[in-house]
């Protein structure tokens, strides 16, 4: 098992996925299991066609609840996991394509649920952005302050 420098990369993740998904998610469960993290699986485990709402608010739930410290949904795109966990109060959810974009939405963003698009990736390059997701810390400072406007837009009674 590995660390990070001055970093705990050992955290509880939520992972799910529609059939599209389901075995980019499962390759990512056993990829991160291996370095020490725990995982609660919402499924699905199988090609049979299911609603991906189903599945992101199951993982996006377990994360704002404080079940798993950060979340991973996998469907064809990711577009459709993202759109769906960002409905959760707390979560900051994004459909990540780059190693890049996985850095800099935990460093500006303390993204705390990972989408990404088993059509669009490959088993490699999901693994790079996992590792750099989950390897990279909440820079704070000035960005704080962002997060407490959009935690405060969550809070806000609708016009």
């Amino acid at each position: 098992m590995r660390t990070a420098p001055g970093y705990n990369t050992y955290m509880k993740l939520a992972l799910g996925a529609d059939h599209a998904g389901y075995l980019l998610k499962d390759s990512i469960r056993q990829y991160v299991t291996e370095q020490g993290h725990q995982v609660i699986d919402e499924g699905t485990n199988t090609s049979d066609s299911v609603d991906y709402p189903d599945y992101a608010v199951r993982v996006a739930q377990d994360v704002a609840a404080g079940r798993a410290e950060r979340g991973i949904l996998v469907c064809g795109s990711g577009i459709g996991m993202a759109i769906t966990a960002n409905k959760v109060p707390g979560i900051r959810a994004a459909n990540i394509c780059s190693e890049y974009e996985a850095q800099i939405s935990r460093e500006h963003n303390d993204l705390n649920v990972l989408t990404l698009g088993a059509r669009i990736l490959d088993e490699n390059n999901a693994k790079h952005i996992v590792q750099i997701w989950l390897d990279t810390p909440f820079s704070g400072g000035r960005h704080s302050g962002r997060l407490e406007k959009i935690h405060a837009i969550e809070e806000a009674p609708t016009a």
